[in-house]
């Protein structure tokens, strides 16, 4: 049969973005309409890939991304000679976050996961460099997985090298990312940190205070570094906590003292294998 030649083409239709296919169109998924359905992949996404690896719990460990590992070959930037100045102890934190990972990683959990194919208490951390990164790195020592929960910043953040590269994942919302975090959280470690610590922090805190999690050990590493940061006394002398809220959290001076701290309230790891005869 003979084409009509005087009946309209269909180019138009073809190529209206109408008629394209709704997941292949990228400027209608990225549109104002769409953001839930973006929140639901940034959801699913990550869970997919943890389910995947038998993730079932973690310990979530945040930290500043500016600390740089101690090298007396590296001239000290203002900034970190101002910080040394304040904080004598702050030369060690980037080889305690290092020892914190492989430690937990070792002891936790998740390097041989557990009967059912099930792997706890895996290092989770914000993906970025400095303390961030040597937690991840600890745990690579160790030979066991690591997450890294990345968000995507004006000034672009990249991975660091030592997640697992099926468990890096990138979130554009803070608020899914921050779901992630406590979803599966067994514990929570605080390094030394600025505001993007202070958030993460505060946010699982709030979460305790007010019953909204289970209870889950909280340790902050250093005490001289928060008590002098953070009054959090003050807070519960004029009513701004209760004084019972200071029992959310503990203290820790070094890696050995954070794991003691987690275990001491109330952290779970697997029973060792039973000696063979």
């Amino acid at each position: 049969m003979s084409r009509d030649a005087s009946a309209p083409r269909n180019r138009a239709q073809m190529t209206s973005p109408a008629y394209r296919l709704p997941a292949l169109d990228r400027d209608f998924l990225l549109s104002d309409g769409m953001r839930g359905a973006r929140l639901l992949l940034e959801y699913e996404k990550a869970e997919e890939g943890l389910r995947a690896w038998g993730v079932r719990s973690t310990l979530v460990t945040f930290g500043s991304a500016r600390v740089r590992p101690a090298d007396a070959t590296v001239a000290a930037t203002a900034e970190e000679a101002a910080r040394a100045a304040e904080f004598p102890g702050s030369d060690r934190w980037y080889a305690e976050a290092q020892a914190f990972g492989r430690l937990a990683s070792q002891r936790g959990g998740a390097l041989d996961g557990v009967p059912g194919g099930y792997r706890d208490n895996v290092i989770a951390t914000g993906g970025g460099g400095g303390l961030m990164a040597a937690v991840n790195r600890g745990a690579w020592e160790a030979g066991a997985p690591s997450i890294g929960f990345n968000i995507a910043l004006p000034h672009e953040q990249e991975p660091n090298p030592y997640t697992t590269p099926e468990l890096t994942f990138q979130f554009h919302y803070f608020a899914m990312r921050k779901l992630h975090f406590a979803m599966r959280a067994a514990g929570l470690v605080i390094f030394p940190g600025g505001f993007g610590t202070l958030d993460e922090m505060f946010e699982i805190l709030t979460l305790r205070q007010t019953n909204k999690s289970p209870p889950i050990p909280v340790v902050l590493m250093d005490r001289a570094y928060w008590t002098r940061v953070l009054d959090f006394n003050v807070l519960a002398k004029t009513g701004m906590i209760s004084s019972s809220d200071l029992e959310l959290f503990s203290f820790a001076d070094d890696a050995a003292g954070v794991w003691r701290g987690l275990l001491a309230h109330g952290l779970k790891v697997p029973d060792p294998p039973a000696a063979t005869a």
